[in-house]
């Protein structure tokens, strides 16, 4: 029923205990495809139902929505390497996917402009919902359809962009435009962290390590571009298309690191 895709790169020590993390779902993968952009991974020692792609250079995190093509079965969550599900994650996006069928994750933003990523509304792992959200985009998990991978790859990411981010808004934006497919958090009870889409204690301490994509110098630069190229091309963010009340505005944990841009931010939170 699910296949899961994970991305190796810098943190390959994290990732037997990931693996373990979603054999042992309530739901379990049916299969594990690594994309690994980092040292060649040596299969030994893990499932047989573990398979690896070895790459010579780093090819960033959009490669792995093309590597998701092997998946086998109706359901595909990719994770990214962060990212340690509760054991029912799985089955919790399942039961949403039969009330709604949308693009499912463990973190999602609702932007409060069309041109800065920062700041936003926050729902997930590191802001427990108590029922399931609308959101422009999720992160961290994408949990969806395999059918939804000819959305990913209608429109190819400009020439010259970053490979390294925008993902994460390019799925939701395609699915918005091309399927009609809403962006979701299933629910994140504080009384039930097993439904939860990520540890955060986890999430937390590699979120804000120097691997993370968010700690280079450019991350929010990069953040920025990618937002704008959605919006000025019809992406339609929640709020345009509804007045809702924000619960919490919050920063993500590697940006509230940068002093200065954390004061600009709240100073002028719509600009």
């Amino acid at each position: 029923m699910i296949t899961v895709i994970l991305n190796a790169f810098k943190r390959q020590q994290y990732l037997q205990r990931q693996i373990d993390c979603v054999l042992l779902q309530t739901v379990p993968a049916e299969q594990v495809l690594i994309w690994n952009n980092g040292e060649e991974l040596d299969l030994r020692g893990y499932s047989d139902k573990v398979m690896v792609a070895n790459n010579s250079h780093n090819l960033g995190v959009w490669s792995r929505f093309a590597y998701a093509i092997n998946a086998e079965t109706e359901y595909v969550c990719m994770l990214d390497d962060d990212t340690f599900p509760g054991p029912r994650f799985f089955e919790s996006c399942l039961q949403q996917m039969t009330v709604e069928p949308a693009l499912f994750g463990a973190r999602g933003l609702r932007f409060l402009s069309d041109s800065r990523y920062h700041p936003f509304v926050a729902f997930g792992w590191d802001a427990p919902n108590e029922q399931v959200e609308v959101v422009d985009i999720v992160g961290h998990a994408w949990f969806f359809k395999r059918e939804w991978l000819g959305a990913f790859w209608s429109e190819l990411p400009p020439l010259g962009s970053s490979r390294l981010v925008g993902e994460d808004m390019h799925f939701s934006f395609m699915l918005q435009k091309h399927l009609g497919i809403r962006t979701k958090v299933p629910p994140h009870p504080s009384k039930d962290l097993s439904v939860w889409g990520s540890n955060i204690e986890l999430a937390i301490q590699l979120g804000t390590s120097k691997e993370a994509v968010s700690q280079s110098e450019d991350a929010l630069r990069k953040f920025d571009q990618a937002l704008k190229h959605c919006t000025h091309n019809g992406f339609q963010l929640c709020k345009d298309l509804e007045s809702s009340e924000s619960t919490a505005v919050l920063l993500g944990p590697g940006v509230t690191r940068i002093r200065l841009l954390k004061e600009l931010a709240d100073r002028y939170p719509k600009f």
